[in-house]
């Protein structure tokens, strides 16, 4: 029932009551005292204090105004019904009607909304049968037709003038509040934009840091068996497996920082790895032991989108890293064995198949159950593509991926 107000909000609507309170005593008492104003059916100083009254009681409404619309619209009510019980004339204190109707429409409840519209046009009606129809009822007793017709054209006007004026202020609240609807919209507008731009930033970040730390351990693990096996029969095997450790290491640390500066600082997406790192990523492959054959044909014509470089190589990624971890044990015990990748760079996209033997200890969707190949999905779908994986029934995992190339040659 009642709104949450500011204090300085409080204190501004009780220094307007005040002042309001003081200026409607002041036109009430002056006139009164000098002239003998008083035309009601009580007794003119009892006429004078209810005036009083009536101006406190109004200006008691217009300071719960906007802490509680329905509340001051009651009061107001209540003293309007008051002042045409005792007869009294219309009081400068009636002004604050004005501005309870304003409040209804702009910060009251929907039933408060329409409270106010209806009181708009029932005061209306009130003050019209309030003021008029006594000198309508006198000349119908006269039966003259002139007088008669002049009463019921003051009755209309009187309506129609107190409608509008009543309906002015209640509709100037109504386009406030649709102001204030617009402005709440535009700021929930703006805050699901902020968090779907931020929420998508974090699925970024943690598809490319799934990229990163799931390859460079695979190379890690890869390399450290092999450095197991061959630390008796070949130290030098097993020192040149440590070093292509700590290589590896090194950059994913370094990709790793790369990414948690891009959480702290977003307003730029930082280097991401293109076609020329390829080679880079072959190397650490074969490094972990793994017999890798790349194919490509056709080859690139024309100029290739940073996107679709970016998914080429994520999607690459991570089908090494799968062959690597789910992969058959190839030499000094490290997995991976034969992996084939083929490339196929037509004009209008670019095909990526990805082979490699699944090991007898893994399940044949051992690579399906974790995010690996979500993340591939993704990667294509974000470039427009298509992503297939899966054992092809001969012992063999294949991933293949078809992605459109945007003004390909």
């Amino acid at each position: 029932m009642f709104r949450p107000l500011t204090r300085t909000q409080q204190r501004v609507d009780i220094v307007v009551a005040a002042l309001f309170g003081l200026f409607a005593l002041a036109a009430t008492l002056i006139p009164w005292t000098s002239s003998g104003v008083g035309w009601g059916v009580v007794d003119e100083r009892v006429a004078a204090v209810v005036a009083v009254l009536l101006t406190a009681v109004y200006a008691v409404a217009l300071v719960l105004r906007r802490r509680s619309p329905a509340l001051a619209l009651a009061i107001s009510w209540g003293a309007a019904l008051v002042q045409m019980a005792t007869g009294l004339p219309p009081l400068p204190a009636n002004l604050a009607i004005f501005a309870v109707l304003y409040t209804t429409a702009a910060y009251g409840t929907r039933r408060v909304f329409w409270a106010g519209f209806a009181s708009a046009l029932g005061g209306a009606a009130a003050m019209t049968l309030y003021l008029v129809v006594p000198g309508f009822v006198q000349v119908a007793g006269d039966r003259e037709p002139s007088s008669v017709a002049t009463h019921v054209f003051a009755f209309v006007m009187t309506f129609v003038a107190s409608a509008l004026a009543l309906l002015l202020a209640w509709t100037i609240g109504a386009l406030v509040r649709t102001g204030i609807r617009a402005r709440e919209n535009w700021h929930a507008q703006q805050l699901a934009e902020a968090e779907a731009a931020a929420e998508a930033q974090r699925t970024r970040i943690a598809r490319d840091m799934h990229d990163v730390v799931a390859h460079s351990l695979a190379v890690v693990i890869a390399q450290a068996d092999g450095a197991r096996y061959a630390a008796a029969a070949d130290p030098d095997a097993a020192a040149s497996a440590l070093g292509t450790i700590s290589q590896t290491a090194r950059a994913a640390l370094a990709d790793v920082r790369m990414l948690l500066t891009q959480l702290r600082h977003t307003q730029s997406d930082g280097p991401q790895p293109s076609l020329a790192d390829l080679e880079q990523l072959y190397a650490q492959v074969r490094a972990a032991g793994v017999d890798l054959a790349v194919e490509v044909d056709p080859m690139p014509r024309g100029e290739t989108a940073a996107s679709l470089q970016l998914a080429v190589y994520r999607i690459l990624q991570e089908a090494l890293t799968n062959a690597l971890r789910h992969g058959a044990v190839g030499d000094r015990g490290a997995r991976g064995g034969r992996v084939d990748v083929r490339f196929s760079w037509h004009d209008e996209r670019v095909e990526v198949v990805v082979t490699n033997p699944i090991g007898a200890a893994a399940a044949p969707d051992g690579a399906a159950r974790g995010h690996g190949l979500i993340g591939m999905r993704e990667r294509a779908q974000l470039v427009g593509g298509t992503l297939e994986a899966g054992p092809d029934g001969a012992g063999r995992f294949v991933v293949r991926a078809a992605l459109p190339r945007e003004g390909g040659a």
